[in-house]
């Protein structure tokens, strides 16, 4: 992830406090498959399952320490629909007593009176999904007013004071919805906007693919945005993900707009690290698999049979993937940008070339 708002103000203004100091790790937990959307991009081919595999508390509680020791600060929990699982709310009080950051990731469409309360009292953030118009959102989650009721969600957490952002999907289907997104989040005074482009996994096929030049198009408008409502004081916290090349436009977008303060912005950069799947990001599936990011196939082990720091500390790929810079091939291995995006996404290269070490089929670079 990449935070745009962030390390623009950090660079402007060097000796602020602007922004946060961003440790340790997260972890993103799937807790259950179960959804009640079927959505184009799905990552995880969510759906409505009779025998979905759901996460129990009791699991959760029986890994608390290892996630401790592997310097696990902040938890997302997701899906699926995390509030399909009816241990939801269990999980959360067990890593909120622990003392983990704890984040639910949702398409809002169960957030009611009736849940609100214990939203507001467990969950440090709450990320709503809206991807585009209500055309383009209700097609794109193939359910008719699922827009509505998203954006009722993201309406009710904010009436009730839940620290509560937007969350967007890019693709060839809705990328032309970008500036809507940017305006609701003005509209709706969100602290919080997240965009993430398409990363080929589940039903997120490549067949849904931007083409190169209009992914960079996308992503220069995303960051010359960012920079504007910074220059403006619209106070809309913009992060991308899964694009990490995304950092090599804001480098040159500060080199040729403010050059006095480009230096400020390498620095930042470069500390950041690039794509961070199995090094500061991880992922443990609803089955209980642990894997360096949620679009992975490779499952370096399940949480049931060992604990999870002996997992990540030990498997091979996670500690390839630790490596900085990592030994990549294809335009990756002598590309002059390596030590900005560190390859990119090792998932998207997987899915074209077989190959967890190949190039970012998507780099625009």
């Amino acid at each position: 992830m990449l935070r745009v708002t962030d390390y623009i103000k950090k660079s402007l203004e060097p000796d602020s406090q602007s922004g946060k100091s961003h440790k340790g790790r997260l972890l993103i937990w799937n807790i259950t498959n179960d959804c009640n959307l079927s959505c184009e991009h799905c990552y995880s081919s969510s759906g409505k399952s009779e025998i979905a595999q759901k996460l129990t508390p009791e699991l959760v509680l029986s890994t608390v320490k290892s996630l401790k020791k592997a310097d696990v600060k902040a938890v997302i929990l997701s899906g699926g629909e995390p509030l399909m699982s009816p241990f939801l709310f269990d999980i959360a009080v067990i890593l909120k007593d622990n003392g983990f950051q704890v984040h639910l990731s949702t398409n809002g469409t169960m957030i009611n009176e009736n849940n609100i309360g214990r939203i507001k009292s467990l969950f440090n953030y709450v990320g709503i999904s809206i991807d585009g118009t209500e055309k383009t959102h209700d097609r794109f989650r193939q359910r008719e007013g699922a827009y509505e009721a998203s954006l009722k969600a993201l309406r009710l957490l904010k009436n009730k004071s839940v620290n509560v952002g937007l969350r967007t999907s890019l693709t060839a289907y809705n990328y032309k919805d970008i500036a809507f997104i940017f305006e609701m989040a003005k509209k709706e005074d969100v602290k919080k906007l997240y965009i993430s482009h398409l990363v080929y996994s589940g039903r997120g096929s490549i067949t849904s693919e931007i083409d190169k030049t209009v992914r960079k198009k996308i992503s220069s408008y995303v960051i010359e945005t960012a920079f504007n409502f910074v220059k403006d004081g619209i106070l809309v916290d913009i992060v991308t993900g899964n694009n990490e090349p995304d950092a090599i436009l804001l480098l040159e977008m500060f080199k040729s707009r403010c050059p006095e303060f480009y230096d400020n912005m390498r620095e930042k950069i470069l500390e950041w690290g690039g794509n961070q799947s199995g090094k500061r990001i991880i992922n443990i599936d609803y089955s209980g698999f642990v894997k360096p990011d949620p679009f992975f196939n490779y499952k370096a082990g399940n949480i049931k049979d060992r604990d999870f720091f002996e997992i990540i500390s030990e498997d091979k790929l996670f500690s390839k993937l630790r490596e900085m810079p990592r030994k990549l091939k294809g335009r990756c291995e002598k590309c002059n940008y390596l030590e900005v995006c560190n390859g990119g996404s090792r998932a998207r290269a997987y899915a074209v070339y077989g190959d967890y070490f190949q190039e970012d089929p998507a780099c625009f670079m």
